[in-house]
C-alpha cells in the first residue's frame, strides 16, 4: 500500500493581500527613517520599538501564517512576544542601574 501523507489544513494568502502586507512594512520602514531623523528626546526609543513591534505583528501574523493557525500556536506565538516584553524590561532595569549609582561605585 502507498505510503499516504494527510493533507494539513493550509490557507493560501492571496497575492493582493501579501502585497498590501509588503507595501505596509515599507511604509513602516519609511516612518523608522523619518523617526529616527525626528529628534524627539528619550521618545525615539519609544517610537521605534512601537514601529518594530508593528513590523513584527505583519510579518508574524501574514509571512509566518499564524492568523491562520490554531489556537495553539496563537498561545506559543503570544508566549514569545510575553518573554520579548521581559527581556526588554530586563535590559531597560540593566541600561539604567548607572543612574542612581554614587560617587565610587559601580
Amino acid at each position: 500500500m502507498a505510503h499516504q501523507t494527510d493533507k494539513i489544513n493550509q490557507h493560501i494568502v492571496p497575492l493582493k493581500t501579501n502585497l498590501i502586507v509588503f507595501a505596509a512594512l515599507m511604509g513602516l520602514l519609511i516612518l523608522t527613517v523619518v523617526a529616527d531623523l525626528v529628534p524627539l528626546g528619550g521618545f525615539n526609543l519609544i517610537i521605534a520599538l512601537t514601529i518594530a513591534i508593528a513590523k513584527a505583528l505583519l510579518i508574524m501574523l501574514y509571512f509566518m501564517h499564524v492568523r491562520f493557525s490554531s489556537r495553539l500556536v496563537w498561545v506559543f506565538a503570544g508566549a514569545a512576544f510575553l518573554w520579548l516584553g521581559i527581556l526588554m524590561t530586563t535590559l531597560g532595569d540593566y541600561m539604567t542601574r548607572t543612574w542612581l549609582a554614587g560617587p565610587g561605585s559601580l
